[in-house]
Parts: C-alpha cells; sequence; structure tokens
C-alpha cells in the first residue's frame, strides 16, 4: 500500500481503557481495541470511511 505525501493518520489512546480512536486523513473517525483492526480500517481507504454529517 503506497501513500500520499501529506496524508495525516493519527491514534490515540484513550486513557484508563483499551480503546484506541484513530481519525483518518479524510477527517473519519473510528474506535477498536484491536490496534491491527485500527491500521485494517485506517489503511483500507475508503472502505469503512464515513465522514462526520457537518452542519451548515
Amino acid at each position: 500500500m503506497s501513500g500520499t505525501a501529506g496524508e495525516v493518520y493519527r491514534v490515540d489512546w484513550l486513557p484508563g481503557t483499551d480503546v484506541l480512536h484513530g481519525t483518518c486523513h479524510c477527517g473519519a473517525e473510528h474506535t477498536a481495541r484491536d490496534p491491527v483492526e485500527m491500521w485494517t480500517w485506517m489503511l483500507g481507504h475508503p472502505e469503512g470511511h464515513r465522514l462526520p454529517e457537518r452542519t451548515p
């Protein structure tokens, strides 16, 4: 898999839990307990990615 320069993927661990919170370069967000699941989701772009609804 190859990425485009400038793409930023962010994974944060939620302290006090076993939960990871990921944010893709497209703005989609996902939570998971398994790091492999998290990275599979992130690198599987655009499958499973739904952008947050924006209110005008």
